[in-house]
Order: C-alpha cells, then structure tokens, then sequence
C-alpha cells in the first residue's frame, strides 16, 4: 500500500496563516511538502513543523508562469492558497485571485496533478466587491483546467495571528468607541483556521467530491456586533460600539486605505461588509461543509480566549482558562 510519503505536494502561499496551518496538517499525515513562495528564505520558521526534509521551501511568482510550472515538478497534487485582502502595486485582485488561480491550474493539469483551491465564502461574479468578483474568477479557471478540483470556501477564519480578531482586538485597545460599519448586521460564520487546515488536509487526502464546492463556517452565525461584544469581553475592554452607515464608511475609507495596521480600511472591505458571509443552505443540504467531512467546528467563544489575552490591560493577562 503506497504510502503518503510516496506524495508530493506543493503548497502555494504556504508561508501565510491559512498556509502554516495547512502545512502542520499534511506533515501530520506524512506528506513530503514542496512550499512555493516569492522569498522561501523567509520560510525557514516552517521547517519545525514537519520531520527532517519533509518540507522543501522553493521559490516560485503565481505571476510567473515559468516559476510556477518549474515549483510542481513532479508534484501529484496541488494546493493553491494564494490570496490577498488589500491589493498593492502589480499585486492586484485580478492578477493574485483570478490570472494567478489560471496559472496554477493550467501547470497541474499539464503534469496530471489534482488541484485543492481555496477561495472564500461570498465569491461571487456579480459582486459589487472586486476581492468577490476576482475570487469567483479564480474558482472559474481552476474548475476549467482542472475539473476534478476541489473548492474551497471557508468563512471568515480566525485564530492566533489571524487579520480578523487580532484586528479589532488591537483597534479596542486603540480606542475607546469602535465602527460598526452598516450597523454591525452583517452576520458571519467565523471558522478556526485548524478546522479549516484539517479539511484542505482533507481534500488532500481524497476525502472531498471531485469538482464540488465546500462551504466551510463555524457552530456558529454571529452579527458584527456580536463578534465586537465577544472580543471586548475576552480582551477585558468596554467600549462603545458606534453604527457607521455605509455611505460614510466609503467616505472615510478614501482616508484610512492608507493607513497602517488595524486602522486600514477601503472602500471593496466597505462594499464586502454588504453581504453575509455564512454557508449557504445548498452546500448544507448538500453535506459540503465541514460537518459533511466529519469535521466538528470549534466556536470563536471557546478559542479566541487562549491567544486574545494577550489584548487584555496590564495586570489582567491571565488566560481565561488558566
């Protein structure tokens, strides 16, 4: 019986959060992990995560063609990560999500390799969001190269390090009132990034449907606000919470679209907010979520504490569990 060994896979974008975590759950199946990224000599904190040559970081530009057919050689699977939140220079929405997604695909299926991508709940053609439009894009040209990919969406994902609760938890102790941009009705269905990893790994497997879409979220929809209140009772912090209509949301993100850190925000994370982000009742009814693979989601309740403690005013940094 082959073993997992016998099997590489490379890993784009697997220097990121999402990506770390999925590079821990394929060592732990004993895959042998090639991580494709623009400066793998900044990869090196991966390296403890998996066995001694295990995992092989090599350098590779999505936007490269050659760089990328030349990091999948010889690689029986694939796994796209590849994504950006906020577009800079020539690494735009279009050129990372969608021409970068094509790319990627078309390399697998030249050398017969299964492609596992990754997208995001709220991917939508007709969006009004541009990060939406482009991630729909990218769906589009991994399932026309390679139909038997895998697709997936996960939530918003949260955990150590992540850009999401860590962001706002940062902005409470920042400020003494916090935005909640139209409203704070938006709902979400946070999913922890190990739940998440564990799926990609997963798929990796062969454990997913060939060509199907999962929709992955947490035990949990929660409204903005909901998620605000949550992490100003972990983080010790009260705080006010201000709606903020959309329109003056878009009005103020001409502003702090440059500004650094937690205070970013621009007009495409405005018109995102528009929308819910949870799983749809087709991918429920359909058994493509998390659930389906087995898998039971960890609540952002009962995580969230053990590394937001850190956000918490001195004196009062011990964990809620200790």
């Amino acid at each position: 019986m082959a073993s997992n060994l016998d099997t590489l896979v490379t890993v784009f974008g697997g220097s990121g959060f999402l990506g770390r975590n999925v590079v821990r759950a394929l060592c732990k199946r004993d895959y042998r992990i090639r991580i494709a990224v623009r400066r793998p000599e900044l990869a090196g904190h991966l390296q403890p995560i998996g066995k001694v040559g295990q995992i092989h970081p090599v350098q590779a530009n999505v936007r490269n063609p050659a760089s990328v057919q030349a990091a999948m050689r010889d690689s029986g699977i694939v796994v796209n990560l590849v994504g950006i939140l906020n577009p800079a220079g020539k690494q735009s929405f279009e050129a990372v999500h969608a021409r970068a997604s094509e790319t990627v695909a078309k390399a697998a299926a030249a050398i017969g390799a299964r492609v596992v991508h990754i997208s995001a709940i709220g991917a939508d053609e007709n969006s009004a969001s541009v990060y939406a439009r482009t991630k729909a894009a990218g769906e589009q040209a991994a399932l026309a190269a390679v139909p038997s990919a895998s697709i997936i969406r996960p939530a918003v994902v949260f955990g150590p390090e992540d850009n999401f609760t860590n962001r706002f938890a940062s902005l409470a102790r920042l400020s003494p009132a916090l935005p909640l941009i139209g409203g704070g009705h938006t709902r979400m269905q946070p999913v922890y990034v190990g739940d998440v990893a564990t799926a990609v790994a997963d798929a990796v497997d062969g454990k997913t449907k060939a060509g199907a879409t999962y929709e992955l979220g947490g035990p949990e929809i929660l409204t903005m606000r909901e998620i605000m209140q949550l992490i100003c009772e972990i983080t010790y912090r009260d705080r006010a919470l201000v709606s903020l209509p959309f329109g003056l949301a878009k009005l103020q993100a001409l502003l702090l679209q440059f500004a650094p850190g937690a205070l970013k925000l621009t007009a495409d994370q405005v018109e995102l907010l528009k929308t819910d982000k949870v799983v749809s009742d087709a991918a429920n009814a359909a058994g493509l979520t998390l659930q389906g693979l087995g898998i039971s989601p960890d609540s952002m309740e009962a995580v969230a504490p053990q590394y937001l403690w850190r956000f918490r005013p001195r004196g009062q940094f011990q964990r809620k569990d200790a």
